[in-house]
């Protein structure tokens, strides 16, 4: 196997699908957020938001199952993600946004546990979740740097997922 070249966000090599099989199509297209990734700019920050649309259904189904899901989400998505950058031979592309859908999903679990929380709390999540994700303090951004492959895609993203969600869940007490 070729070692995959690293690129920022900004530089975005041309994608070649062409001759992919019709499986790696799939694991692509969830790998860029359905789509999601594809924007010109900002493709973590419109993967954070298209995920959000969950939200009602993570509501709708409760705790325990959007727990559950999550799981599967993260553990599914370091094989969506390591595949991802494979067939676009970019590590970490910025056009992968699979690993911003369980970071930020994971930042909710407060908000779908108290179910009866006003809407807005939405945003102090968003935003908690995308400022960790972007500032990548210790250990996210030791993450970013030692741990390769689709393992290490997923896993900053889970951490400020987690840490976004313990600084929500300290807001929720202040305030409520």
């Amino acid at each position: 196997m070729h070692k995959l070249q690293d690129t920022s966000t900004l530089s975005k090599p041309t994608i070649h699908l062409a001759h992919a099989s019709t499986l790696d199509k799939l694991v692509w297209f969830l790998g860029v957020g359905l789509g999601s990734g594809l924007v010109p700019k900002a493709p973590g920050t419109m993967g954070s938001l298209a995920i959000l649309l969950l939200y009602p259904v993570w509501l709708w189904l409760g705790f325990m199952p959007s727990l559950i899901a999550m799981i599967i989400m993260s553990i599914v998505g370091i094989y969506i993600c390591g595949r991802t950058a494979d067939i676009m031979q970019v590590h970490d592309d910025g056009r992968i946004v699979w690993d911003e859908f369980a970071g930020q999903s994971i930042t909710l679990l407060p908000l779908i546990y108290l179910a009866n929380l006003a809407w807005w709390w939405i945003f102090p999540a968003f935003i908690l979740f995308r400022l960790f994700d972007v500032w990548k303090p210790f250990p996210i951004g030791w993450a970013d740097q030692h741990v390769s492959g689709g393992l290490g895609i997923m896993l900053d993203d889970l951490i400020a997922g987690l840490m976004a969600m313990l600084v929500l869940i300290f807001m929720i007490y202040l305030l409520i």
